[in-house]
């Protein structure tokens, strides 16, 4: 991690594991083919509606961390995320995001269209 990335204790800052949460989910995406981009020009974004963050153990500057991300839900018009950071092994935190579904013309919250449904269930547990 980068120095950029801690707090003045030297660990990696509590907001930071946010950014490694989208990092992760958006590897995953591009893992299945589908980068972000192209959800926006499909006309969905999806923007985080709601987070938790669980901190059992700091990461400090220049460890090397492995952030998990698998999908926990997909509803109607949301879906969610489980993540893990981890280093060699040691769980540092866990943690858990929802997405809405949201069309790009009207910017209102709208049913998950059958092809990001279908796409999601690549990286189901």
């Amino acid at each position: 991690m980068r120095y950029a990335d801690t707090d003045a204790s030297g660990a990696v800052h509590h907001a930071t594991y946010l950014a490694y949460f989208e990092a992760a989910r958006v590897e995953a995406l591009r893992g299945l083919g589908v980068p972000v981009a192209d959800f926006a020009r499909r006309g969905v974004l999806m923007p985080v509606v709601e987070a938790r963050i669980r901190y059992l153990h700091p990461a400090r500057l220049d460890d090397l961390l492995d952030v998990s991300v698998l999908l926990d839900r997909i509803g109607p018009a949301s879906f969610s995320f489980d993540y893990e950071v981890a280093r060699e092994g040691l769980l540092l935190v866990t943690g858990w995001t929802r997405m809405a579904v949201i069309d790009s013309k009207t910017g209102r919250a709208s049913e998950l269209p059958a092809w990001v449904r279908e796409l999601l269930g690549g990286i189901a547990g």
